[in-house]
C-alpha cells in the first residue's frame, strides 16, 4: 500500500495522474467562476444585449493590460540595447490589435440600435473616454495628455497608475535613447511647446531617421523595431477609426453617455500619431 501511495505521489510531482484527479484543474487556473460573475446588467430586468456589450469591454480591458504588459518588456529590452527582442514584442502588440481588437469592435453591430437604446441609459455617466488603461497605452507609447487625468479623480488607484505613466519615459523616449546609443545624433526628450527649438529637434531626428530608412540592411535591426512602432500607430488609429464607424452606426450622433461629444470626438482623435517623425521621413526618402 505504501509502495503504491509513493508512486501516486510520484506521479503528481511529475504532472502525470487522472484527468481532473490535481488539485489545479482548467477551470480554477483561470477563475472562470469568478470570470463568469462578473457580467453584472445595470438594465432590471437584464436586457439580453447587456451581457454582450459587458464581455466585448471587459475583454478589450484584458488584452489591453497585456499590451501594457508587452510594452513594459519592450522598454525593457531596448534599455538593455536588445532590439530584436523589443522587436519581437512589439510585433505581439500589433497582432493583438490587428487580429483582435479592431475585429472585435464589429461584434456590437449584431445589436439592433433600438435594443442598444434599451439599456444605454443604464450606463450613465459611464463612457469608453474613461478607460484609464487604453489612456495608458497612449500615455506609455508617446502620446501624453496631462488634462485627462482630470476625467479620473473618483478613481484614486486609476488615477495613481495614469500619473505614473505620465511621469515616466516613454516607448517613444525608449527608441530614440536606443539611437543615441547607437551614434545617432536625435534628442532623447522634447519639449512638445512648438517651440523653434521643438521644431529643430524634430527636424534633426528626421535626418538621422532617414540614413536608416535610406539604407535599412545596413541598420537593419533600428529599421525593423521602427516599423514595428509604426504597426503601433497605424493599429491604434485602425482601432479608432472602425470604433467610431461602429458607435455613428449604432447611436449615430448622440452626446456621449460620460458627456463627451460622441462621434464628433472619436472622430477628432483619428488624425493622433505617438512617433510622427517616424511617418514624415517617408516624406524625405528618395532613390539612392
Amino acid at each position: 500500500m505504501t509502495s503504491e501511495m509513493d508512486t501516486d505521489a510520484k506521479k503528481h510531482h511529475l504532472g502525470i495522474c487522472p484527468y481532473g484527479s490535481g488539485a489545479l484543474s482548467y477551470n480554477n487556473y483561470l477563475k472562470i467562476k469568478e470570470i463568469k460573475e462578473l457580467q453584472v446588467c445595470q438594465s432590471n430586468p437584464a436586457h439580453h444585449d447587456e451581457p454582450l456589450f459587458i464581455i466585448i469591454h471587459q475583454t478589450y480591458e484584458l488584452w489591453f493590460k497585456l499590451i501594457l504588459h508587452e510594452i513594459d518588456e519592450t522598454m525593457r529590452q531596448l534599455a538593455a540595447g536588445n532590439a530584436p527582442r523589443a522587436t519581437w514584442f512589439m510585433r505581439r502588440v500589433s497582432t493583438i490589435f490587428r487580429e483582435v481588437l479592431v475585429n472585435q469592435i464589429h461584434i456590437l453591430e449584431t445589436m439592433m440600435p433600438v435594443d442598444f437604446l434599451g439599456f444605454r441609459s443604464k450606463l450613465n455617466p459611464a463612457s469608453g473616454f474613461q478607460s484609464s488603461q487604453f489612456r495608458e497605452i497612449e500615455f506609455a507609447a508617446g502620446m501624453k495628455e496631462a488634462r485627462l487625468l482630470q476625467f479620473f479623480a473618483n478613481e484614486p488607484e486609476a488615477l495613481a497608475q495614469m500619473q505614473k505613466r505620465l511621469d515616466e519615459p516613454t516607448l517613444a523616449d525608449a527608441f530614440w535613447k536606443l539611437m543615441i546609443d547607437r551614434g545617432f545624433d536625435v534628442a532623447h526628450q522634447i519639449e512638445e511647446d512648438g517651440s523653434e527649438a521643438c521644431q529643430k529637434a524634430h527636424s534633426q531626428r528626421v535626418k538621422e531617421l532617414r540614413k536608416v530608412y535610406q539604407e535599412p540592411e545596413k541598420y537593419y535591426d533600428i529599421y525593423e523595431l521602427a516599423e514595428t512602432l509604426v504597426d503601433l500607430d497605424e493599429n491604434i488609429a485602425l482601432w479608432r477609426m472602425h470604433h467610431v464607424t461602429v458607435v455613428e452606426r449604432i447611436i449615430g450622433f448622440k452626446q456621449g453617455t460620460g458627456g463627451s461629444e460622441g462621434v464628433g470626438y472619436l472622430r477628432s482623435t483619428l488624425t493622433k500619431r505617438c512617433f510622427p517623425d517616424l511617418w514624415h521621413v517617408r516624406t524625405m526618402i528618395e532613390l539612392p
